[in-house]
């Protein structure tokens, strides 16, 4: 599907990608990942054509359709589902026609084609791909520009994903969606039937939606076959083997370097040390590619704990204005609990963290906290306040006491993760990585007892992800936190909340359960039955499920072989230079493989499930 063959990449004369290939087959769904700063998003510029490389070329299969998130967010008075359904063109085109065409041979041809590309269904798939991303059948027929720019962003992935385009190019898709819309995308992105590219830093959504991951590492490509889990593992596996086969001839390098610097004035052995020399000479470096770690993220301790509970809500109502948005809150907190809240956006996340916060006030009830608690609050508008023509050193300079030294504030502000010549940086030229650290220093520089974080983990990326894990973990007070990172919730919430229809109560089950209800919802199947009704369905007999897993079993066995075969065709880098039309056909039929392959192994998981079922029936 995609071809790239010694791909040269430089932005304000930094070499970003140097002399790179990789052939991405079609039907692959492919997670790029790397630092901030590697060149992953230049490297969609230069697929999508808005850049020109330096060296090398990009090639696509003639007449393959990309298609990418618009940069701008939609607007207008046109509604949410018009808007998406606008997104197929062709579609657009051909009902439009249809109103002016005369011809009956023309007429018939247009309607062939509808029926082809399956328009009168566009509605139904635009309206759940609307839904999926938090959108309600009212909702869908409000005109744009009434919602928030966040909101529109959605509707500009909505569009893209309705138009279904060959190579779908998407670039952290999940900061516009809350849990709720990134769990959705997911399961969407998984079934997707067409190649995709999706540069993202979510670890679950890397290991449930992709099939390769793409690394870019030293300026270089590297794909691996495999989820997000399978990259790391063989990487570190690779990482192992580098640094002993390194060792390895380094002691050789000295071992070589030691009898020259000792017999090359010997005339006896002067040949034997020009011999090393040369093999010295000959001799190409193993490189080993080891990334700087990131900066821990530092949340000073508290003096003291407070005595329990932190804070306490009894029959609490707030919103804004006069409007109620939560009601009848009743809850406590514990000075060392670690709460995660789910609910789709709208739903008062972020209301309750403002109330918990002291940014909001109760408009109904008693809300009780010590005096003495500490807050830490980071949420979106905490980057947005960061004064852009302010370096980090600045913003620390103010919250010091005017008795601290230059040495007290530089060592702080390194230990919040800006040492050196990165302390002095203008806010406006930091990366949005940089920008949420110092963002994040800000909100726990009073040592906090109670840590409330709205979506930390915009712009971050992975190793950093897992820093804020780490220092999560470590921290003794009370967390807080919204996110659309599962990874996160996973590994540092121990309790849920669900804020919902007005109100906040825990939530009896596990992420993997909301899960489950969230893309049941998405998909309009219906709940669960409590007691199954007897059925009246005829029984399948254990040996006929047996059969069937033998049959299935045997095509997958036929399966694998061509698979493997294909991949080292399709391996070949230099093979779409060579024959593209060929090397097309082997992509095309490795996709349908892959597919059939896949279509096996679920059938072959439903019937072990169904046998399993009837052997304990008997």
């Amino acid at each position: 599907m995609l071809q790239v063959t010694d791909l040269t990449l430089r932005i304000a004369g930094r070499t970003l990608v140097d002399h790179a290939s990789v052939m991405i087959p079609e039907g692959a769904r492919v997670g790029i990942v790397g630092r901030n700063g590697t060149g992953k998003t230049t490297f969609f510029k230069a697929v999508a054509g808005d850049i020109g490389p330096d060296d090398g070329d990009i090639y696509l299969p003639k007449g393959a359709r990309f298609g990418r998130v618009a940069q701008e967010a939609p607007s207008g008075p046109d509604s949410l589902l018009d808007r998406v359904l606008a997104a197929d063109t062709e579609r657009t085109a051909l009902l439009a026609e249809a109103e002016t065409a005369t011809d009956p041979e023309r007429i018939g041809d247009i309607h062939m084609r509808l029926v082809d590309i399956d328009a009168h269904t566009a509605p139904s798939r635009a309206a759940r791909i609307l839904s999926g991303l938090g959108f309600d059948a009212e909702a869908q027929q409000r005109p744009c520009s009434s919602f928030s720019g966040g909101w529109r962003m959605r509707v500009a992935l909505a569009a893209v994903l309705f138009a279904e385009p060959d190579l779908l190019l998407l670039d952290e898709p999940t900061n516009h969606l809350d849990l709720e819309g990134t769990l959705w995308l997911q399961d969407y992105l998984a079934r997707y039937p067409r190649t995709v590219l999706v540069i993202s830093h979510d670890r679950d959504l890397l290991d449930a939606s992709v099939d390769h991951i793409l690394h870019f590492d030293q300026s270089k490509f590297v794909l691996y076959r495999g989820n997000f889990t399978s990259f790391d593992r063989q990487r570190r596996e690779k990482l192992a083997l580098d640094v002993k086969a390194k060792k390895k001839q380094d002691d050789e390098k000295e071992k070589l370097q030691v009898f020259i610097n000792r017999f090359k004035a010997k005339a006896s052995k002067a040949k034997q040390a020009q011999s090393r020399v040369k093999r010295l000479e000959k001799m190409e470096t193993i490189s080993v590619s080891i990334e700087n770690d990131v900066p821990p993220f530092y949340i000073p301790p508290y003096d003291k704990p407070l005595a329990p509970p932190l804070v306490a809500l009894d029959r609490v109502s707030t919103g804004y204005g006069d409007k109620i948005i939560l009601k009848k809150l009743s809850l406590s907190l514990a000075p060392d609990e670690r709460i995660g809240l789910l609910g789709a956006n709208g739903n008062g996340k972020s209301t309750l963290s403002k109330l918990l916060a002291g940014e909001l006030q109760a408009m109904e009830g008693t809300m009780t906290a010590s005096s003495r608690m500490k807050v830490g609050y980071f949420a979106q508008h905490t980057v947005e306040g960061l004064k852009l023509d302010e370096t980090p050193y600045q913003h620390i300079r103010t919250r010091m006491p005017s008795t601290a030294g230059e040495a007290q504030v530089r060592g702080r502000v390194a230990r919040i993760g800006f040492s050196g010549a990165r302390a002095d940086v203008p806010v406006k030229s930091l990366s949005g990585g940089e920008k949420a650290r110092l963002a994040m220093g800000l909100a726990v520089f009073e040592a906090p007892h109670l840590l409330i974080l709205d979506e930390p983990t915009n712009h971050l990326d992975i190793d950093s992800r897992a820093a804020l894990v780490d220092a999560l973990n470590e921290f003794e007070g009370a967390v807080i936190l919204v996110s659309h990172d599962r990874h996160l919730l996973d590994a540092c919430a121990d309790e849920l909340w669900l804020v919902q229809h007005g109100t906040v109560k825990p939530f009896d089950g596990t992420l993997e359960d909301y899960q489950k209800i969230v893309l049941r919802a998405a998909r309009g199947d219906p709940e669960p039955k409590t007691a199954a009704a007897p059925s009246t369905a005829k029984r399948v007999s254990p040996s006929t499920l047996r059969h069937k897993l033998k049959e299935i079993e045997t095509l997958m066995a036929k399966l694998e072989p061509e698979l493997s075969r294909l991949d080292t065709e399709l391996a070949d880098p230099g093979l779409y230079a060579r024959d593209p039309d060929k090397a097309a056909k082997l992509a095309k039929k490795r996709a349908d493989l892959g597919q059939a392959h896949g279509e096996a192994e679920e059938l072959w998981l439903e019937v072990s499930q169904s046998l399993a079922s009837a052997e304990a029936a008997q």
